[in-house]
Parts: structure tokens; C-alpha cells; sequence
């Protein structure tokens, strides 16, 4: 899970600024994180060299570990940058713990920009800290007074999860909860998978899994609301093998960052199944439009073509009228021009009608 940052971007985006001003700046910030996690940064002009980030959070399990920091905590955190961080004692008020931060110690070439992102992962080294302490525990005599035990672990509000001691072993299980029902599809396909692939030969060194749809019998007797749950249970074993050495710091940033890869590959499946679809319109759209296109420009071929016929059909039809119109005045012409001499004479005498008086006689 090397893409989930352990480093909190406003808390480096802050230290930026102020370790890169020209001038000095004064700062009095107050950020929220996760909910539950608070940060103060403060720094006066007077003292440009010197800051102070303040951190508040709840303790990654109640009655289990106490509410103050470890010895091993202090030490991780004063292991991220020994020149610059310092615990100042005691904390501020209302705060868990405060460092002194030495800008003047951090280098000004390039690595100032990993100095200052080692520092602000201050919160995940605390909550780390706190996880390896119980994991540690497995091949413990103390792990046998708790068996069988749940322990309630809160990393990210509203996402908690358990840890179970077991002898030489501990199971952490995952309730698994979504608001719409299409993440819990693609996430019960992605643990189904996950299943699978786990339980082959080839990452057989790797903590077995399973998943349900019910709790685990290991958490009979919690609070329903924890139990209530629309995506399932996704269960971890881990072994002694998993928390040793360099495996430990692995193992424990993906039990706490397990419901943020989840929901990171809900989030990503979406959006390929997205793109896909709208890929898939833009073709079909293509494909129609091709169709409608080829579609409009036939009738305007046929309409060319009428229209040609047309225009052909009319030249021809008045080059003929007026060919034969001619001809035919000329006929007309020529049989009324014909004259026969004597002939009007001859109409007059022989081919008039004869006159009938209109009155009559009586006949005695």
C-alpha cells in the first residue's frame, strides 16, 4: 500500500512554508484530521528558527493501552529526524505530545523536502507504534490470559477492527461497511478474489485470509452496531513470522490501512467500469451517426438525379416543341396559302344554297 501516504499533507505543506519564507513568518495553525486528530503549529517572527507542532490524539485501542505515550513511541519519534525533532516536556495543555522543530538543522539542498515529510508523519508513527506493541505479543504468555478476547482497534472513524490473541497466532477481522450497494458488489468480488489468490502456493508466505458474510463465532458478545455490517467480514491470520524483523512496520501499516485499499479499489474499479461505458457509447454514437449520414445523403442523391432527369426531360421537351411547332405553322401556312383560280366563282354558282322565301300561299 506504498500509494497511501503515511505523511499528513497539511502538515507538510505548512512546515513548506514556513522553512522556505524569504521573511519571518508568524503562524498559529489548528488542524483536524480523521476526525479525531489535532494539530497546533505555531511559530513567531521573533524566532524564525524554532516551531512547535503539538499533536492530540485518542489512543488506538481504549483499556488496553494507556493514554499516555511509551517509552518506544517516544523513542520512534525521536528516531524520524534526531537533529531537528526534540520532545519538548511537558506537552501543552490538552495536547499528547509536543515537538521542538530545529528548521535550522534541516539542510538546504533537496532533502530538506524529505526531512520535513518525515516529520509530519508523526501521527502514523504514533498509531503504528501502538499496534506493534500488541503484535508483538504473539508467542507471549501474556497472549494466553487474554484468548479469545476481541480487542477493538480505531484507526479511521467510523472503521474499526478487532484483534483476537489466539495461541501462536492473532486474528484481526475487518467488518466491512459501504453506503451503496454497487461498492459492496465489486468489493465482495474483490475479497472472493483475494481468497483465491492468497490461498494459492505461490503466496503461500502470506497471511492466510477468508471472508463471510456473518461475524466470526471470535466476536459473539461485541456491540451490534459493529457487527451490522453490509459488506462482511474479512479476516487476517497473523504468525510470528509476519512481525519479524523489517515484516513488522510492513505488516502493520496494512492492518491499519486495509478499509482505505479497499475502498481505494472500489473507488478505482468504478472508474474504469465508467470509462469503459463511456467508450463504449462514444462508438455506438459514432456508429449511428455513420448510419444517419449515409442515410440523409441517398435522398439527396436521388433528388440529384430526378432533378437531372427533369432538367434533361425539359430541354429535350422544348427543343422538340418548338421544332415541331414551327413545322407545323409552316404546314399551316402553306394550306391555306393555296388558291385555285375560277374556283370562288365556281363555289358561288354551283356549290351556294338555294333561298327559301320565308312567307307561304295557301294552296285552294
Amino acid at each position: 500500500m506504498a500509494f497511501i501516504e503515511r505523511a499528513s499533507p497539511a502538515v507538510k505543506q505548512i512546515l513548506l512554508k514556513l522553512y522556505c519564507a524569504e521573511k519571518p513568518m508568524e503562524i498559529d495553525h489548528h488542524l483536524y484530521e480523521f476526525g479525531s486528530v489535532e494539530y497546533h503549529i505555531q511559530s513567531q517572527a521573533s524566532n524564525p528558527q524554532v516551531a512547535y507542532l503539538s499533536i492530540s490524539m485518542p489512543p488506538l485501542c481504549h483499556g488496553v493501552l494507556p493514554n499516555e505515550l511509551s517509552s518506544n513511541t517516544i523513542e520512534m519519534v525521536k528516531g524520524l529526524c534526531p537533529n531537528v525533532v526534540e520532545i519538548a516536556e511537558p506537552a501543552k495543555e490538552g495536547y499528547l505530545l509536543t515537538l521542538k522543530l530545529n528548521l535550522n538543522q534541516i539542510p538546504h539542498k533537496k532533502d530538506y523536502d524529505k526531512v520535513i515529510k518525515e516529520i509530519s508523519t508523526v501521527h502514523s508513527v504514533i498509531q503504528s507504534s501502538q499496534l506493534k506493541e500488541i503484535l508483538c505479543n504473539v508467542n507471549s504468555d501474556d497472549a494466553f490470559q487474554g484468548m479469545y478476547k476481541p480487542i477493538k482497534l480505531v484507526y479511521h472513524p467510523r472503521e474499526p477492527f478487532f484483534l483476537i490473541r489466539q495461541p501462536q497466532r492473532i486474528l484481526a477481522v475487518f467488518p466491512i461497511r459501504f453506503k451503496e450497494e454497487s461498492d459492496v458488489i465489486i468489493a465482495t468480488a474483490f475479497f472472493q478474489e483475494l481468497v483465491d489468490v492468497g490461498s494459492s502456493d505461490k503466496w503461500a508466505k502470506a497471511p492466510p485470509c477468508n471472508w463471510s458474510a456473518i461475524p466470526p463465532p471470535e466476536l459473539r458478545g461485541e456491540a451490534l452496531e459493529d457487527l451490522n455490517t453490509n459488506g462482511g467480514f474479512f479476516t487476517f491470520e497473523i504468525f510470528s513470522r509476519h512481525v519479524e524483523g523489517n515484516r513488522l512496520d510492513k505488516t502493520v501499516w496494512n492492518l491499519l490501512n486495509f478499509n482505505a485499499f479497499v475502498r481505494y479499489h472500489v473507488k478505482s474499479t468504478k472508474g474504469f467500469i465508467q470509462r469503459r461505458m463511456r467508450k463504449r457509447l462514444e462508438s455506438l454514437v459514432e456508429v449511428l451517426y455513420q448510419t444517419n449520414s449515409e442515410e440523409n445523403e441517398q435522398p439527396k442523391q436521388n433528388q440529384v438525379c430526378r432533378y437531372t432527369k427533369k432538367l434533361v426531360r425539359s430541354t429535350k421537351y422544348v427543343a422538340v416543341k418548338q421544332r415541331w411547332g414551327t413545322f407545323g405553322r409552316k404546314v399551316k401556312r402553306i394550306r391555306f396559302r393555296l388558291k385555285i383560280h375560277g374556283f370562288t366563282r365556281f363555289r358561288q354558282r354551283w356549290l351556294s344554297f338555294p333561298k327559301f322565301s320565308k312567307g307561304y300561299t295557301k294552296i285552294e
